[in-house]
């Protein structure tokens, strides 16, 4: 399954007023594993950038005069998403601005959600934390996962942190799995693992350190902090 975590900056909140995408960041995970590939682009909108909109992401028209227009990189980002499975926060806001995009851009493209499936994360959020805050930073401050390093709002740091939280929000673990010469397909995409020789040598044993036992108390305590409750904490 591969699935593309998104994000866009644009000059304005409004597509319907002709604001535009300045910026696009996207991850790629595969079977809900970070592959290591992104696409990250600034973008020309050969328009002005709103005062508020400014404050939010800190891009300036001067810094985008010489970036490519959408068109020059559409068809690269097309491919890129095309049929993937896109992770959005707030997603009908993003989709209708790439779609007003690629409508502009003198080539044809489908509408994203003809060629993409699309999970929002807002509404996952609201579903799991209703009548909490459910924006970015309150979701990090949930699930524990590192925003320090955003001052301002960025696509592409933006993407990384929400796959962070959205692998959180639907399970925690993403893959117990390790990939390996012990592991075949089948047809249809099951996964058949072979039987481990039980004559191997022993697995050798690492403990954890007073240090790391520790931080992981603190991180189990943190947990119970912000959510109320930690499994691991109420056994015996």
């Amino acid at each position: 399954m591969r699935q593309i975590v998104l994000d866009t900056e644009t000059t304005g909140l409004e597509v319907t007023q002709g604001h535009r995408i300045i910026e696009i960041g996207a991850v790629e995970m595969v079977n809900r594993r970070l592959t290591g590939r992104h696409y990250h682009q600034y973008v020309n909108p050969h328009r002005e950038i709103d005062e508020g909109a400014m404050e939010v992401h800190g891009i300036t028209s001067e810094f985008l005069e010489d970036k490519p227009a959408f068109q020059e990189i559409a068809r690269q980002f097309f491919e890129f998403i095309d049929g993937a499975e896109l992770i959005i926060h707030n997603a009908p806001f993003d989709i209708a601005f790439i779609d007003s995009e690629f409508s502009i851009a003198e080539q044809t493209f489908p509408k994203v959600r003809d060629v993409c499936g699309v999970i929002d994360t807002v509404i996952m959020a609201r579903k799991k934390h209703p009548g909490q805050k459910n924006n970015l930073d309150a979701l990090c401050k949930r699930y524990g996962v590192d925003n320090s390093q955003r001052e301002l709002h960025g696509a592409l740091l933006d993407a990384e942190i929400l796959a962070d939280v959205y692998l959180l929000m639907t399970g925690g673990q993403t893959d117990l799995r390790l990939g390996g010469a012990d592991e075949t397909m089948e047809p249809g995409g099951k996964i058949e693992i072979k039987p481990i020789d039980l004559n191997r040598p022993p697995l050798k044993v690492i403990r954890a350190s007073a240090e790391e036992l520790s931080a992981h108390e603190e991180r189990l305590n943190s947990i119970k902090k912000s959510s109320g409750v930690c499994a691991w904490l109420e056994q015996p």
